[in-house]
């Protein structure tokens, strides 16, 4: 029988976060983040760090002997930016070209129903 896991991705557009996780979430497989792959910090959330990243965790889950894997991809959220940054479908493309499968990709981005207070005041931003 296959072993299964969890990845976990963070896209927000400053940096990307990629954790495996056993099929509960409860303990960390590999993780790895786009300041742990590239020099400069502006180069964190690029589709070329988020590439390096997942390779970094695909080669973990395969020394383990995992190949089936779900997504829960998630978005900065809240009263930020709900969608995903630029590096998220290139760390999905790269997670599926590592010859790890893809059995479903969930979007967990948190929704606020009402919540916080966008910054800028009453008026917005006055540029």
């Amino acid at each position: 029988m296959d072993k299964w896991a969890i990845a976990h991705i963070f896209a927000s557009h400053n940096n990307i976060i990629i954790t495996a996780t056993d099929s509960t979430g409860a303990e960390t497989i590999a993780k790895c983040s786009g300041g742990m792959v590239v020099r400069s910090q502006r180069e964190e959330a690029r589709p070329h760090a988020a590439m390096l990243a997942a390779g970094q965790v695909a080669e973990a889950l395969k020394e383990k002997g995992i190949v089936n894997v779900h997504v829960k991809l998630r978005g900065a959220g809240g009263k930020r930016s709900g969608t995903p940054g630029p590096g998220a479908q290139a760390a999905i493309r790269t997670l599926a070209r590592a010859g790890i499968m893809i059995t479903r990709i969930d979007d967990v981005t948190p929704i606020p129903h009402d919540g916080g207070k966008a910054k800028g005041g009453r008026r917005g931003r006055r540029v």
